[in-house]
Formats: structure tokens, C-alpha cells, sequence
């Protein structure tokens, strides 16, 4: 499969376990596969925990200044998040490190912060970052009440920007639906028809994924 950038339609919706599924998957099939979490804000004394359970999930031994070059501690977008340290932003930090992991694999999973229209550096939003990489982007989409407009928008999003679409994967971060929710996802789910290529169902805690919650084989640049 081609390296691609996981985006959200939100925060909180369930990005890092998309990944973590999609890393696991390439990974069996033997292919070499590296992972990177750009910036990653929130970050605690355990260090940048998005970036290690890529690493975990992906079984790579690169130096944590290449997977996630840029940290910040404050839970914001992060440009916020940067100027509340006093510091900016690095981008030329985060393609120094790209340039070394992605000769170092064959397939690169990267995990953006928020949504594609989040600030990644001034002037400078995750999509632009995710085209800056020349990566396409896989979407993961909340299963709750508010789901078909945020997933719908952010694909209208990626496509207006020429972004190619490698799909979309529905995350039940927050638990089992009510009843109404469930009727609204499957809205949702016939909208969206081939660009749905995987769904990860409720997990309790230390929970894995099926590995085939992510369809590999849908997986592909679009525009």
C-alpha cells in the first residue's frame, strides 16, 4: 500500500487507534513500515504518547526526535500550543526527520494533530502539511451524532485543496451508540459507499483492533 497522512474530523475521535490499526496491518503482510507523529501537543512527563504507541505498534527503533520531532505540553492546536512555550513551530524540523524515516521504509503511516484545518505552524494547516509530505490522507471519522457533517466537510476539505482521499475509517471512540446514533451512522455509511474502508468497533481497555478492521486492498489514492 502507499504511505499515507491519518487526519480526524475532530479531536478525540479515535486518530492514534486508526493508525495504530493501519500500522499493525501493513505491518503483517512484511512490509517495512515506518511511522511519525509530527507534532503532538498534550504532552506529559510519559513523554509524546501518540508517537510511542506508533512506535510500539509499528516495532520501529527510531530515535523519538524523528518520529515526533515536534512536542509541545500545552493540549492545544499547535501553534497555540508553541506560542505558549515562547517557541514556534519547526516545520523545517519535522522535514529534516520526514526525509530520514521515509528512506529508512518502504511504507510511511503519519498521524496528524486534530483536523485538517488545524494550524500546524503560522499560515501553515495540516492539510497543507499533509500535501507538503505528499501523502494522501485517510480520515477517521467518529461514530456519534454530528459524524455525517464533520466527516462530509473534512472530505470536502481534502478534495478542495487537492488532497488525494485514501479513504475513511470510522472510529467508535466513544463507546456504543444509542440507537439513534446507530441510525444516523448508517446514514453516514451510504454516503460515503467505496471511500469507507474500515471501522473499528467499541474496545475495552488494552483492546486491539481485528486486523482486518482496516480493508488494505480499499485503501488508495484518490481524488
Amino acid at each position: 500500500m502507499t504511505s499515507c497522512f491519518v487526519t480526524g474530523t475532530d479531536t478525540a475521535v479515535g486518530k492514534t487507534v486508526v493508525s495504530c490499526a493501519l500500522v499493525r496491518a501493513v505491518r503483517a503482510t512484511g512490509a517495512n513500515v515506518g511511522v511519525m507523529k509530527p507534532i503532538e501537543t498534550g504532552v506529559g512527563p510519559d513523554g509524546p504518547r501518540d508517537a510511542l504507541a506508533l512506535g510500539e505498534a509499528a516495532g520501529v527503533d527510531d530515535a523519538l526526535d524523528l518520529v515526533c520531532p515536534q512536542q509541545f505540553a500545552l493540549p492545544a492546536a499547535p501553534t497555540v500550543a508553541a506560542a505558549h512555550e515562547g517557541r514556534e513551530v519547526q516545520l523545517d524540523v519535522v522535514d529534516r526527520a520526514w526525509q530520514v524515516l521515509r528512506a529508512r521504509h518502504d511504507v510511511m503511516v503519519v498521524e496528524g494533530a486534530g483536523g485538517l484545518l488545524v494550524p500546524a505552524a503560522p499560515a501553515v494547516s495540516m492539510a497543507d502539511l499533509a500535501a507538503n509530505l505528499g501523502l494522501p490522507v485517510l480520515v477517521a471519522a467518529r461514530g456519534a451524532l454530528g459524524t455525517i457533517n464533520h466527516t462530509l466537510l473534512t472530505i470536502e476539505a481534502a478534495q478542495r485543496r487537492g488532497l488525494k482521499l485514501a479513504g475513511v475509517v470510522i472510529s467508535h471512540a466513544t463507546g456504543v451508540l444509542s440507537d439513534a446514533d446507530a441510525a444516523n451512522l448508517a446514514e453516514l455509511r451510504n454516503a460515503l459507499g467505496g471511500m469507507l474502508v474500515g471501522e473499528i468497533p467499541p474496545l475495552a481497555p488494552g483492546e486491539l483492533p481485528a486486523p482486518d478492521a482496516i480493508d488494505l486492498d480499499a485503501l488508495g489514492p484518490s481524488s
